[in-house]
């Protein structure tokens, strides 16, 4: 026998044995057996019935072991902890100490709008990001300054308006009046497009005025908003290639439209998200 023929009974007796034709990958299917669900490995080219491997076991459910924040006044010990806490709002460990803000609660809230004058900008900054995560409205109007100040940071004076509107928008229209006047483009787009969000009519007149703006994506994002918060039907303009003389002209549209509509016009309920069509 040569070495030759013997190699080929040897691969027929392992094809026979293990249902499994050299080269040819098995597929693994998933099926019900019984009860239990189970593996199986098909074997495309041998009639054989599959082999069945028991699933692995499920993974256990992780307990919730989150602690609530707390409701309770802090008491003289937690409020100088609190305190001593604040400069840490701009070190290594200041997602340590936001945490920290957010445990003890809404009760926290006045030491932390002590940070928003701290000279550390970082300090100032996660203090307004912590506010908005203990999302207590009664901090709204220690932001308002901060988002109207013009010597203050922009990103710190935006990030400001963002979370007024956010904890409580019913405050945030003088803030947006003024920031839609400030010298800073950024400013007065973030004010154009945080109007949308504040659903008083005290904010078209800002957003109009917007639209004439020597900047062209301010301009842009006060329509936007304009569009969103009234849904009056304006002549159709190229906003995206136009120059500040013809945003002039088209402000004049919204301005007449404004000033005959302005006492009985009232801002429609906003557009409630598309639901998903049932799948067949």
């Amino acid at each position: 026998m040569t070495a030759h023929v013997l190699f080929r009974m040897i691969l027929v007796a392992l094809v026979i044995g293990t249902g499994v034709a050299p080269g040819v990958g098995a597929a693994p299917s998933f099926a019900e057996s019984g009860s239990a669900s189970t593996w199986r490995v098909q074997t495309p080219d041998i009639e054989r019935a599959p082999y069945e491997y028991d699933m692995p076991p499920g993974q256990p459910e992780v307990p919730d072991v989150s602690v609530p924040p707390s409701n309770k006044p802090l008491s003289p010990e937690e409020l100088q902890r609190a305190e001593a806490l604040l400069p840490m709002l701009g070190g290594k460990q200041e997602l340590w100490a936001m945490g920290e803000f957010v445990h003890l609660g809404k009760p926290v809230v006045p030491v932390l709008i002590k940070a928003l004058t701290m000279p550390n900008p970082r300090v100032r900054y996660n203090a307004i990001e912590t506010l908005l995560l203990i999302k207590d409205p009664s901090a709204v109007p220690a932001l308002i300054p901060v988002a109207k100040a013009p010597n203050e940071m922009p990103r710190i004076r935006e990030h400001a308006l963002r979370v007024a509107v956010r904890l409580d928008p019913a405050l945030a229209p003088p803030a947006i009046e003024a920031m839609a006047k400030d010298e800073e483009s950024v400013i007065r787009k973030v004010a154009a497009f945080e109007a949308r969000y504040v659903r008083q009519k005290v904010v078209v007149q800002p957003l109009i005025n917007l639209l004439a703006d020597e900047e062209r994506y301010v301009a842009i994002t006060a329509i936007q908003s304009l569009w969103l918060l009234t849904r009056h039907e304006s002549e159709m303009h190229n906003w995206e290639a136009s120059t500040k003389e013809e945003r002039g002209e088209w402000a004049k549209e919204w301005t007449e439209w404004w000033n005959g509509d302005r006492e009985t016009f009232q801002l429609p309920e906003p557009r409630k998200p598309r639901q998903p069509s049932p799948q067949n």
